[in-house]
């Protein structure tokens, strides 16, 4: 019987090891370090009475989280683990095919997208067309390079082709005036739409996976962070490159403003990529760190304009600028609450910061509501936009999302159900985003006779 046992644990550590081993970031002696680790707590366990299985899921509990592995690890090797950001491979261990190819092959897209952005002007592209298209330019390659980086099946591959063509076919095939709403509609939601199927590339087509999902909305805060760095850095950079030109006599503005920044900008997506993919969370995340920080200061600034409304009786302004800030400030709401859950412990109790959530999204969610009525408002007297009606559907698809996520964490604060509802919901929800994109740029230049 106990040999029976025995063999159950085995087949546990060995599950535990797999799982471990499939991070890019930990080497085999890495692994094997933690295995020996694991194995002594569990030896401490069962020594103290407990049953394998018993030692086992308190031992691999009790040494912590994969994140705060990763954290231990980047204390222990930061030099070895900092060099892994830039460096193809780790020098004191063997680097399989793959992992000597993904540099080259990171540049090779970077590349690709650079010159791609520049392809129309040798057809005497209109400026128009850049609105529309620039999104594509870059989230094409990007979405190829998770497809070799994820070895996708050609199932995948062509799917990801189709929409792509949609994408591309949606952006041109309407004749629309340089002044019509529609371009400006069609600029802002087809990036998003194609940031989702960009999603489905990196999740490796397995986008009914609650977690792959999840992994893909972490993805996208630490990317957005690293191509806002990259930026920075860039402008610095393009700083110099005009100084120091203008120091020997030449004009560089001309190369700056044509080459350099808009093919450094292509390129950046796809370096960001590689950046957020290389490190893997062996450094502590960026994204949910400042959504601490930021929080609670977002819950104060809405709070404080909540009362301001109220007490001055002013209602909210719905012009163009003002319908666009606010449901910016409303997707920030969101990816604040986001970011928390992509980083906390679904088993752990509710806590302060938990409740101070609520308190954003309860806040942003009366803000809706006043835009709302506002929006509505507007519509009844002058009749339907472009501009209105995306604005009215957008904050509808965001106040149910709100509402819903208000009412999920009154529950798990009560104790009435598990966190992970919270979790699945924002993560399934990606879909009726998904589907309002493609809805606006494909919809509503004919649904408007093309205004």
């Amino acid at each position: 019987m106990e040999s029976d046992h025995d063999s159950d644990l085995e087949r546990q550590i060995a599950e535990w090891r797999a799982y471990m081993q499939r991070r890019p970031e930990l080497h085999d002696n890495d692994a094997a370090e933690l295995e020996d680790h694991l194995r002594e707590r569990i030896g401490d366990l069962t020594d103290a009475g407990l049953h394998t299985d018993e030692a086992f899921l308190i031992a691999v509990k009790r040494m912590g989280s994969l994140d705060e592995l990763s954290r231990e690890f980047a204390r222990e090797h930061s030099e070895r683990l900092w060099k892994q950001l830039v460096l193809p491979g780790d020098q004191g261990a063997p680097a399989t095919a793959k992992s000597r190819r993904e540099l080259p092959v990171m540049i090779l897209f970077a590349v690709l997208s650079a010159i791609a952005i520049k392809i129309p002007n040798l057809f005497q592209a209109e400026h128009t067309f850049y609105e529309t298209n620039v999104g594509l330019f870059a989230l094409i390659p990007l979405a190829g390079y998770f497809v070799w980086r994820r070895q996708a099946s050609m199932r995948v591959a062509g799917v990801l082709a189709a929409l792509f063509a949609l994408a591309a076919v949606a952006a041109n095939v309407y004749r629309l005036a340089d002044d019509s709403f529609s371009i400006v509609l069609t600029g802002i939601h087809l990036p998003i739409a194609s940031w989702l199927v960009v999603g489905l590339a990196y999740t490796g087509g397995d986008w009914r996976s609650s977690r792959r999902r999840m992994d893909f909305i972490r993805f996208t805060g630490e990317w957005f962070i690293y191509v806002v760095l990259i930026c920075l850095g860039g402008g610095v950079l393009t700083a110099f490159t005009a100084g120091t030109f203008s120091a020997i006599g030449l004009d560089a503005e001309d190369f700056i403003s044509t080459y350099m920044i808009p093919c450094g900008g292509m390129a950046a997506v796809i370096v960001a990529a590689w950046l957020v993919e290389a490190k893997q969370s062996v450094i502590e995340n960026m994204a949910p760190v400042l959504t601490r920080v930021f929080t609670p200061l977002f819950a104060v600034t809405l709070l404080a304009f909540l009362i301001a409304a109220i007490w001055t009786n002013h209602g909210v302004d719905v012009d163009r600028d003002a319908l666009i800030l606010f449901d910016l400030l409303l997707v920030v709401v969101l990816g604040l609450l986001l970011y928390a859950i992509s980083s906390r412990d679904l088993t752990a109790k509710p806590g302060v910061f938990d409740r101070l959530q609520l308190g954003l999204v309860v806040c942003a969610l009366l803000i809706d509501v006043l835009v709302l009525i506002a929006i509505t408002g507007r519509i009844t007297g002058f009749g339907f936009t472009p501009n209105k009606t995306a604005a009215l559907g957008e904050n509808l698809i965001l106040l149910t999302n709100l509402a819903w996520s208000a009412w999920l964490f009154v529950g798990f604060l009560r104790d009435r159900m598990p966190f992970a509802k919270l979790e699945n919901w924002q993560t399934g929800y990606l879909a009726v985003y998904f589907a309002w994109s493609w809805v606006v740029v494909l919809a509503f230049p004919p649904i408007f006779n093309f205004a």
